[in-house]
């Protein structure tokens, strides 16, 4: 059984602490350690009966596999002060936003197994959309335990490192994208006359059918669109506004923008 030591104690640990002890993973393999606040630590063993540690060197130097899961700004220090505990044998598992896996293999100055990771929120809800990528020194065998911690909170996708930048705008970011046009539904919705609680309501439940008819259909999103498009109809008339608002390509530099500006805080390392 490999004991899996999460540096960082925040929410998306915790999302994938609570998908793995779901998914049966023992809480006694688990282990969590943050910088100081032992509050977080207490409530995390209160919530899914993993083990918590504050000493540093007894949580790192136990581990299999670790998860660096602190704010990609803290990334530095956080590998300061573990260097001293690793040993090459273990598989480190980045969820550090922007942070390449050479950067992390050459401050430890080890031929260390790196995997990156990028998950996002909807991990809280056992349905994120996460991309992995390997870094020099890990091999399949690593991917393959990295797959089976992230399946447990949704999907799992093996990307080249040099592509998590485009999984970061699509998946990363993606669902903020989703939030800013229901925020601007609900809105338009509520203008017209509809009360807030049944837009949500309402917008909710379309996404999320939207979101299933996606997965369970062999249809394209176009070919989907198109069949609930009938000429002269209210959907077309939606359509057509889109249309010439160039919205299609609003999204497109969206996401360019997204891609473009992962790229660059990978390279400020």
């Amino acid at each position: 059984m490999n004991k899996i030591t999460f540096i960082g104690a925040g929410s998306m640990a915790e999302a994938l602490i609570a998908g793995m002890v779901t998914a049966e993973f023992s809480p006694k393999s688990i282990v969590v350690t943050n910088k100081s606040n032992t509050r977080r630590l207490a409530e995390l063993n209160n919530k899914y009966h993993i083990q918590v540690e504050q000493k540093l060197s007894e949580a790192v130097s136990e581990a299999d596999i670790l998860v660096l899961a602190v704010k990609p700004k803290d990334a530095q220090t956080a590998l300061e002060h573990i260097k001293s505990f690793i040993n090459k044998e273990m598989l480190i598992i980045s969820i550090m936003a922007g942070i390449p896996t050479t950067y992390i293999e050459q401050f430890l100055n080890r031929d260390m197994a790196v995997i990156r990771a990028m998950p996002n929120t909807s991990s809280m809800v056992g349905l994120s959309a996460t991309a992995i990528a390997k870094g020099t020194f890990a091999n399949d065998e690593h991917v393959k335990m990295a797959r089976q911690m992230f399946e447990t909170v949704g999907i799992v996708e093996q990307v080249s490192e040099e592509d998590i930048h485009i999984a970061t705008a699509i998946a990363g970011s993606g669902p903020a994208y989703f939030y800013y046009i229901v925020e601007a539904m609900e809105e338009a919705a509520i203008a017209l006359g509809l009360s807030e609680a049944s837009a949500k309501a309402l917008i909710n439940q379309t996404l999320l059918g939207a979101a299933q008819m996606l997965n369970q259909s062999t249809a394209s999103p176009a070919e989907l669109r198109k069949k609930i498009t009938s000429p002269n109809g209210t959907t077309e008339a939606g359509i057509a506004s889109l249309e010439t608002d160039q919205t299609d390509q609003i999204v497109k530099k969206a996401i360019q923008a997204a891609y473009q500006r992962s790229i660059e805080l990978g390279n400020n390392r």
